[in-house]
């Protein structure tokens, strides 16, 4: 099943929220409801656990884990059934203050179908099934080789991983002639023979598990010379792993660039694979940034301008970027501000402010959300295309470091 990236980013971002909560005992309640489960059963189940809660010794503990169960009862009461792909429920008290009670509801509606039943209350919320959806299960095959090395990785998703780097000591081609040449041929002929046994043995050992759980969808075999092609035809590969090969490349390089480099000269093979797209959508954009086309536009203030427009075509946003929007309103006198800042520097906003500037009031209240999920509500209100851009790739970290994880194509210029 395929999802947007702006879903597998959300979910991200709320699985990283979740992470960070932790309970001063055993309160937190995480709740998984498979698709199609009945909803009366759940209920029944949470009826039960409050029974048992109200035996908890601990006052404090007994009050968070009653009122996180309440809480979650009344949340479920709101549908009328199981959520298309299931539910995944976090209830909690997240207050860092000793003795304040601050229970919120967490409720994801994941991209894919929940396949487990879950009740458990703990000092965590149980986040592991959400990981697991968060986890690129697409994985191409790569291999380089050349006479002396040879290097086995995984493409999955938009990051290389780096399996195993082979290096023999395959002796060069002899110049003498006679008898001596031949044998010195014959051995040279076995020790090559023994090195791309011994890259085969590798290679099935980090492609087949892989071939077996259905997520290597091809294998793509690279290097600088004619090595490549004998190591191909020969049969070194597991027969099922051979049918899965899907092109031979000629690269310069061996070792992790090698392996940069066969994924960048593959594209014509991997198409529509994500790095591949990513590499081409940042040097596009930076292309139109040398040529000072007027087309692209970057800066959080800049594009919520262009966005406020309908202007952008496509939104770009770095998974580092973690800016969040502070706002102070006076609840007086209707006075507000609003800044962008860093999540760590919230507390210190809140402070900044102890009375209104133009009223004088000291009724105030705060709000926080994150840049990044209100440009994406932005862009896709005006019909902009959203591409979550990685740290996984050289180009992914280019952007975020030179613009700070921000940027858009525009549909017009904007003068």
């Amino acid at each position: 099943m395929s999802h947007t990236s702006t879903e597998m980013y959300e979910l991200k971002k709320k699985v990283e929220e979740l992470k960070k909560i932790r309970g001063r005992a055993t309160e937190l309640v995480s709740l998984y409801v498979p698709a199609g489960y009945d909803l009366n059963k759940v209920m029944q189940q949470l009826r039960e656990e409050y029974g048992t809660a109200q035996n908890i010794k601990s006052k404090s503990t007994r009050k968070n884990v009653l009122g996180a169960l309440e809480r979650a009862m009344q949340h479920l009461k709101l549908y009328k059934q199981t959520p298309e792909n299931g539910l995944a429920l976090f209830v909690g008290n997240v207050s860092e203050q000793e003795g304040v009670s601050d229970i919120r509801v967490f409720a994801i509606i994941p991209p894919e179908p929940v396949n487990v039943r879950l009740y458990r209350c703990d000092q965590t919320f149980v986040t592991e099934p959400l990981e697991e959806m968060l986890r690129v299960k697409d994985a191409y095959g790569l291999i380089t080789v050349e006479k002396n090395d040879a290097t086995i990785g995984i493409l999955r998703g938009k990051k290389i991983e780096l399996v195993d780097d082979l290096h023999s000591t395959v002796p060069g081609k002899t110049r003498a002639g006679g008898q001596s040449a031949r044998r010195y041929e014959r051995i040279r002929e076995q020790e090559t023979h023994e090195f791309m046994k011994r890259i085969g043995e590798h290679a099935n050992e980090a492609f087949l598990p892989l071939l077996e759980k259905g997520e290597l969808k091809g294998i793509i075999i690279g290097g600088p010379g004619p090595t490549k092609e004998d190591f191909l035809e020969g049969d070194y590969l597991h027969h099922e792993l051979k049918k899965k090969i899907l092109g031979v490349v000629d690269i310069s390089y061996s070792g992790e660039y090698g392996l940069r480099e066969l994924v960048e000269k593959a594209s014509d093979i991997l198409k529509e694979h994500e790095a591949v797209k990513e590499r081409k959508l940042i040097q596009d954009f930076f292309r139109h940034l040398a040529k000072d086309t007027g087309m692209i536009t970057y800066g959080e203030k800049e594009i919520r301008h262009a966005l406020m427009l309908g202007a952008v075509d496509t939104l770009l946003i770095s998974e580092g970027y973690d800016l969040i929007r502070a706002k102070v309103h006076c609840n007086a006198c209707g006075w507000e501000e609003l800044k962008t800042i860093h999540e760590s520097d919230f507390d210190a906003f809140r402070k900044s402010y102890q009375a209104c500037p133009k009223c004088g009031s000291q009724n105030l209240s705060f709000e926080k959300w994150e840049v990044a999920e209100e440009l994406i509500k932005m862009a896709e209100e005006s019909g902009a295309n959203v591409e979550i851009i990685s740290l996984d790739t050289e180009e992914g970290q280019q952007f975020y470091k030179a613009f700070g994880g921000l940027g858009a194509f525009l549909r017009y210029k904007l003068h």
